[in-house]
């Protein structure tokens, strides 16, 4: 299993545009395998991967994940591939939907149709990232277009999949799904058995299965559950996290943070290892009362990371 550290997922060394790009370079020389960025109400996630590719040379560089709703496809493939050739073929594109009170309050777009919406976008944006016409016509988009982006290599492209549909899509129609909140149980039992199924009927190869958890090395494992709570406290009203959460049988986030010793900790991703999530982005959060709890955990996941875990 692939660690990488989620950068703004916690809360955790945000900063201005030189300290973001500084947190790249970091993570790559403490040896991780990549470094994860969201894309909320912040930094735009791609034009800041561009800039960090410039300032690397190893480190994947993903987006954890960009909403699909607010970009054309074809815009979003011509900024991604932009991005693929400034960071030498090390992106990621992760995408998403994001959230009904999202897109339609604050964007006011239709989320109506988003299963539909979901398979024409990566009927468009899948081509295109191939270095192939886009050739399309749906309900949604009706596109006839082709890019040619110099230096740009295929970008692996992952969709945030919770749900079965988007599940479904993610194996077969990407490289794999990006789950968030996505407890060991939801992991075993439904995403990764729905993506590989997904995949497997599609003709596709074996699909990436990448993680994303609240996680934190201390030994003040309450303080740390109520720290978890609180920074993470909208994902467990959000209805697609409420779901998974359910699944799991965990009242809120910090029922499936990864909290403990680092041999507690350890083992929980070996867990998740063994079940095949293939790729873990760690979020990092402080506890109250534990001022060396980040820079530990930071710590322990570049060993890991280094002995190729």
């Amino acid at each position: 299993m692939r660690i990488g550290i989620g950068l703004g997922l916690g809360g955790v060394r945000e900063g201005d545009l030189a300290g973001s790009i500084s947190e790249f370079v970091r993570a790559e020389q403490a040896g991780f395998d990549a470094a994860w960025v969201t894309h909320i109400f912040g930094f735009d996630a791609l034009m800041l991967l561009a800039m960090a590719g410039r300032e690397t040379s190893r480190i994947e560089l993903g987006t954890f994940v960009v909403p699909t709703y607010p970009r054309h496809p074809v815009a979003l493939a011509q900024q991604a591939l932009t991005a693929a050739a400034a960071s030498g073929g090390r992106l990621t594109l992760g995408i998403g939907l994001s959230h009904r009170v999202v897109i339609e309050n604050m964007y006011g777009l239709d989320f109506s149709k988003p299963a539909r919406h979901m398979r024409e976008y990566l009927s468009v944006l899948g081509p295109l990232l191939d270095g192939k016409p886009a050739a399309f016509q749906g309900d949604e988009y009706r596109v006839m277009a082709r890019l040619s982006v110099p230096g740009a290599s295929r970008p692996g492209l992952l969709v945030a999949g919770l749900g079965p549909r988007m599940l479904k899509l993610a194996g077969g129609m990407a490289d794999g799904t990006a789950t968030w909140m996505g407890g060991p149980a939801y992991l075993r039992d439904t995403a990764i058995p729905a993506v590989r199924a997904a995949a497997a009927a599609a003709g596709r190869g074996a699909p990436r299965i990448a993680a994303g958890l609240p996680i934190v090395v201390t030994s003040r494992a309450d303080d740390a559950r109520e720290a978890a709570a609180k920074v993470f406290a909208t994902y467990g009203t959000l209805p697609s996290y409420r779901a998974v959460l359910d699944q799991e049988g965990a009242s809120g986030p910090a029922d499936v943070a990864i909290i403990g010793t680092e041999a507690e900790v350890e083992a929980r991703l070996r867990e998740l290892s063994a079940s095949g999530v293939t790729d873990f982005n760690a979020a990092l959060f402080p506890v109250e009362g534990d001022p060396g709890a980040v820079d530990r955990t930071y710590e322990l996941l570049a060993q890991l990371a280094g002995a190729g875990m």
